[in-house]
């Protein structure tokens, strides 16, 4: 048995070490990675067994060379495909690029260092209390002083990395291995699996050895198949016998524009989503809408000066535009301001309290009497009542100088914000939901469908049942809501959490009549319920929602696959519009950059797993490196070729063996496409589609078509043949990307000069869509060059220089030294007034320091009175 590698690369180290501890007998064969053994398509290292047959891919040759008795576990395997497909790729970049550093990649870096030490955290190696494959990768790379430093100084790795060294198995490995370097890891990609260095996020195809059953079926399906152009209903119902599935968006609120991160984590991932089950042929329904009643829009009409329906109206445009431009294919998208969603949420509620799961608490709160009405928390400010502080501008929720949170009813000198009178302490009776009474259904439930939920949706919603549930209010003294229907109660309003998910169903009955087919559906109709959201917004989906419809009990839909993402950040900082910071929807469309890259680009930078950040580099390098030179490069070449030597038209195909061995690798591909889209991993989805254009791009690299056609007649049929079948993979790459890309789609749609295609998840394997004597459309370029400069342009735009006029926020004016008692009372009148307006309208960073001018004019007065300010907000750091 042998182990054919290239020197110094790191995988050839690792595969040594796995064959020591599975006590394999080996023989190191390094080859220079130009020699004629190896074939096209094929990288190093490999495993050669006795026999002669090759074993490919990095965690299968080390599973094998462990051996059986060595326990395989599944979080080692996992661990292993991430290393290979995401750590040792960023790591390698940076171990190779010299002082040209890209501080994207460094924070990326960082996050994955993070994983590694939470790993480390739950046992002595990687996977477990034993090493294993991920650890031989890691140490393998590690092995290098330079890499070793790119993981920083964690304590827990160094301590791994120690305890590894020491074994006699690394020992004894690393001295047949000796200068080990990431330059000979990246010159074996030249067969298949390897680092790109100009794009860290460009990960090649794993090319693990092809099975003869791979090959037959990959040959039987490649015949030629009509594409079925599927007729979709005007009005879409679920139908008994089909998959059906109901697709809901997290409502976005109306009192702000939303930012990539609101996009990305909501409406852009359930749009990949249901374009992906349309696709398919699944019965999908996508519906969305704005979240429009509660304190905060009463907030903003306030700050902007208009009613709370106005303030509604407006940002629904605001909101519908922005979803428009990017391409959002909902089938309804409506709002929550409805007739409809009034008399769903009045009756389901009187279902609850017939049901018995509404209970009456009463409620201390403060009432504004010259305003008549109850304050929220957000409507009340006074003096902070934590001892040290005194801040006299306190919110009825947190204090702004000591930063601690406040209830409202604590507040000294309690004042309305709206009109600057006194509130009084008032008790007043609200309607509770009995969660406790709830739950012993709720869990059972939430164990028959936590599976098909995101991990943080389990973790979020394990932590609530684990602390155990309490009442919750559901009924608030409030003007802008949805009235409660009950004697007694008629000037309260609901609960914003309680009416806003009920949204859902009252939007689909703006869409259709018949919308009680989606949620209560008849016996042998089933209807899978997707929800899209981030993290914050998981309790209301997993706990709340689920509670009110399972207490009313009268067979409503339930959500089975909670599909939430954590947070997007900006660059290295959080998204701020009152600052300037970072690219909200409106922004997108004023770059130029169009909308499918974007959303191809959101896609990629995904939160899945942990935060994520957008980073400009990396939006450049992505444009740059995975479509245009990539996906981009193999269409244009494929359909350019087939224009300018075979007239546009199909020709014959007649295939070889390396052709069957390109379908069976892009068979793998597309299975693995199909498995993480119904589970909608979307990052993962769009790796297994650039590896089918790299694939492609190796296999015209590797039989230079524009040479053979220049040659015999056998030589210009075979160029026809390759023309032919990358042709043919030009509309699979279509296929896959359109829920992603659904305008480049289209056009390469175009021209390859069909309507479009289906996906056949239960038999994902390439056929002849395009047979010979079919005639192709124009081709044309698909992406275009993002540069450098103007990269740099979009950072300076978007990175906290302009604030909504262009123009950056003017310092405060300095406190004068000379002012009068009488002078000095004014200004500090003036100078609160400014501080509530601000603090009404815009983010801390924008009022903060006029809270602080404000600060300094009353402590000037307490001097001249002789009377003891209130002290500024505490510098000192937190214990």
């Amino acid at each position: 048995m042998k182990i054919v590698t290239n020197a110094g690369n790191p995988y050839g180290l690792a595969f040594l070490i796995a064959a020591k501890y599975g006590k394999r007998v080996v023989e190191i064969e390094k080859l220079d990675n130009n020699d004629l053994q190896l074939q096209p398509m094929r990288h190093l290292p490999f495993v050669q067994l006795p026999c002669g047959q090759r074993i490919f891919g990095k965690d299968a040759g080390l599973r094998y060379l462990l051996g059986d008795t060595w326990e395989h576990s599944l979080r080692a395997d996992e661990l292993t495909e991430w290393l290979i497909a995401q750590f040792v790729p960023a790591l390698s970049v940076l171990v190779t690029s010299g002082s040209r550093r890209d501080a994207a990649l460094v924070t990326k870096l960082t996050g994955f260092t993070k994983k590694l030490e939470d790993c480390l955290k739950e046992g002595e190696y990687l996977s477990g209390n034993a090493p294993s494959t991920p650890d031989f990768i890691l140490w393998s790379c590690l092995a290098t002083e330079t890499a070793t430093k790119e993981v920083g100084s964690s304590e827990n790795i160094l301590n791994w990395h120690r305890k590894l060294s020491a074994c006699p198995e690394i020992q004894e490995a690393l001295s047949t291995f000796k200068d080990l370097t990431f330059s000979s890891l990246q010159s074996a990609c030249k067969f298949g699996l390897g680092i790109t260095p100009s794009s860290p996020a460009d990960e090649s195809p794993t090319t693990d050895a092809i099975t003869l059953e791979e090959l037959a079926s990959a040959r039987e399906a490649f015949v030629f198949q009509d594409i079925p152009q599927p007729k979709e209903a005007r009005t879409v119902l679920p139908r008994k016998g089909e998959r059906n599935i109901l697709i809901t968006s997290a409502l976005p609120y109306v009192n702000n524009v939303p930012h990539l991160g609101n996009i990305i984590g909501c409406v852009l991932s359930a749009d990949i989503f249901a374009r992906y089950s349309r696709l398919c042929g699944y019965n999908t329904l996508f519906i969305c809408g704005t979240d429009e009643y509660g304190t905060a829009t009463e907030t903003k009409a306030i700050a902007e000066k208009m009613t709370p329906q106005e303030i509604c109206d407006k940002y629904f445009e605001i909101h519908n535009s922005i979803y428009r431009w990017f391409g959002i294919g909902f089938d309804y998208f409506g709002r929550t301001t409805t007739v409809e969603q009034t008399k769903i949420v009045q009756q389901m509620f009187n279902e609850l309290y017939d049901a018995g799961y509404v209970e009456t608490e009463s409620v201390a709160q403060l009432l504004c009497q010259k305003c008549q009405r109850y304050l929220a928390d957000r409507f009340v400010e006074g003096t902070c009542p934590h001892p040290g502080c005194g801040y006299e501008d306190a919110r009825g929720d947190q204090c702004d100088s000591c930063g601690k949170l406040v209830n409202a009813t604590e507040l000294i000198k309690p004042r309305c914000k709206l009109c600057n009178a006194t509130p009084v302490l008032r008790d007043s009776k609200q309607f509770f939901i009995n969660l406790p009474k709830i739950e012993p259904k709720l869990r059972e439930w939430f164990g028959t469908v936590e599976n098909g939920w995101t991990h943080n949706a389990r973790v979020i919603t394990k932590s609530w049942l684990r602390e155990g549930l309490r009442s919750r209010c559901i009924t608030r003294d409030l003007k802008w809501g949805i009235p409660v229907p009950k004697e007694g109660f008629e000037n309260k309003v609901f609960y914003v959490w309680f009416d806003a998910p009920i949204g859902y169903i009252s939007i689909t009955n703006k869409y259709t009549k018949e919308w009680k087919q989606w949620w209560q559906p008849q016996d042998g109709t089933n209807v899978a319920l997707y929800q899209f959201m981030a993290k914050d917004n998981v309790p209301f989906h997993s706990v709340m929602f689920p509670a009110t419809l399972l207490a009313i009990n009268k067979g409503y839909t339930l959500v089975g696959h909670i599909m939430a993402t954590e947070y997007l950040n900006y660059e290295d900082g959080k998204f701020s519009k009152s600052r300037g910071l970072g690219v909200f929807g409106n922004d997108a469309q004023d770059t130029g950059i169009p909308a499918d890259v974007w959303r191809f680009y959101l896609a990629c930078a995904r939160p899945e797993g942990q935060d994520s950040s957008f980073s400009w580099n990396d939006l450049e390098a992505r444009n740059n490196s995975e479509l245009l030179n990539n996906l981009g490069n193999f269409i244009n070449r494929a359909l350019m070729f087939c224009e300018k030597n075979f007239g546009g038209v199909i020709p014959q195909i007649v295939l070889q063996e390396d052709d069957v061995v390109l379908l069976a690798q892009t068979n793998r591909e597309y299975h693995e496409y199909v498995a993480c889209m119904e589970k909608a991993k979307m990052r993962d989805a769009i790796k297994h589609i650039l590896n089918i254009s790299r694939h492609g791009n190796q296999f015209m690299q590797g039989t230079q078509p524009w040479v053979l056609v220049k040659g015999t007649d056998d030589q210009k049929t075979r160029a026809g043949t390759v023309i032919g079948l990358c042709a043919n993979l030009t509309v699979l790459l279509a296929t896959l990307i359109f829920p992603f890309m659904p305008d480049t789609a289209r056009r390469i749609f175009k021209q390859a000069n069909i309507a479009g295609n289906i996906i056949n998840s239960s038999d994902a394997r390439v056929k002849m869509w395009l047979k010979a004597g079919h005639k192709i459309g124009k081709p044309e370029p698909l992406f275009t060059k993002i540069d450098a400069a103007r990269i740099e342009e979009l950072k300076k735009k978007y990175g906290g220089q302009q604030f909504g006029n262009g123009d950056a926020p003017k310092a405060p004016e300095p406190v004068p030294g000379n002012l009068s008692l009488d002078e000095l009372e004014v200004a500090i009148t003036q100078q609160g007034e400014k501080v509530r307006q601000l603090k009404a309208s815009a983010e801390k960073a924008i009022w903060q320091p006029e809270v602080e001018r404000l600060l300094v004019l009353k402590k000037q007065l307490a001097e001249l009175t002789g009377q003891p300010a209130a002290p500024a907000k505490d510098k000192k750091k937190k214990k």
